[in-house]
């Protein structure tokens, strides 16, 4: 089963402090590119893989979805999701990611934001998302970006020169990484970009589109904190066909 570390007491109460959390999609600023990547939404059947707080769930109603399934783990986020919705076509509902069962060419978009470097059965799931898509659809998902997960704990270190940099631990050996964020032991799957756009291509996806995510110019100067996110990429942004 999915580690459910937002179900937590330690883990939420932290979580809900986050930008992205209090400001929704406006606070996570890897959102203008991933907005970027995804298709028309009008008329589409969508469904939201770790749907959090259902922000995703409810822009895409707000631009033109048909329905949108949010589907998470974590019962503590499906009731705060439900508190924060009055739109009948979202529906969401508890689900394990890493047992996913949806039917058959069913939706036209999967989305999914930083949910799928918890999944030890990536394989597996991306199968059953390709099925659950009809032809022609979308993935369009966010990932903790692999050279960012087999960065050192605590994270950045001065080096010699005086400049600061990501010392990157084992980049190659593959599988359950622990750390310590917003709450201690929290298990998270790291593989290799190369493993993960194979993946992709085995369960039968076209990519279409990766990114390695980093903030703009325009976004440092108005939040000087995001500086930081340009000495690696934190996330992978991907875009895929079935």
């Amino acid at each position: 089963m999915t580690q459910n570390i937002y179900d937590d007491p330690a883990f939420f109460a932290g979580y809900s402090q986050l930008g992205r959390s209090v400001d929704g999609l406006a606070g996570a600023a890897e959102w203008p590119a991933l907005q970027a990547m995804l298709p028309p939404l009008h008329g589409l059947k969508v469904v939201d893989l770790g749907c959090g707080y259902g922000w995703f769930s409810r822009w895409a109603r707000e631009h033109g979805a048909a329905s949108v399934l949010g589907l998470d783990v974590s019962t503590k986020m499906l009731e705060r999701a439900a508190q924060m919705t009055r739109d009948t076509a979202i529906t969401y509902a508890r689900a394990d990611l890493e047992q996913l069962d949806l039917p058959d060419a069913a939706f036209d978009l999967a989305y999914s934001s930083l949910t799928l470097h918890y999944i030890e059965n990536l394989p597996g799931l991306l199968q059953r998302v390709w099925q659950a898509l009809a032809p022609g659809a979308s993935l369009v998902f966010s990932i903790e970006h692999p050279i960012y997960m087999a960065s050192m704990q605590p994270g950045w270190v001065i080096a010699a020169n005086g400049r600061k940099t990501w010392p990157v631990d084992n980049y190659q050996v593959e599988g359950p990484r622990r750390t310590n964020w917003l709450a201690e032991g929290v298990i998270k799957q790291h593989r290799t970009i190369g493993t993960l756009l194979n993946l992709l291509i085995g369960a039968g996806f076209t990519i279409t589109h990766v990114e390695d995510w980093g903030p703009t110019a325009a976004q440092v100067a108005t939040r000087p904190e995001l500086a930081e996110e340009r000495e690696r990429p934190m996330m992978l942004l991907v875009s895929a066909r079935r």
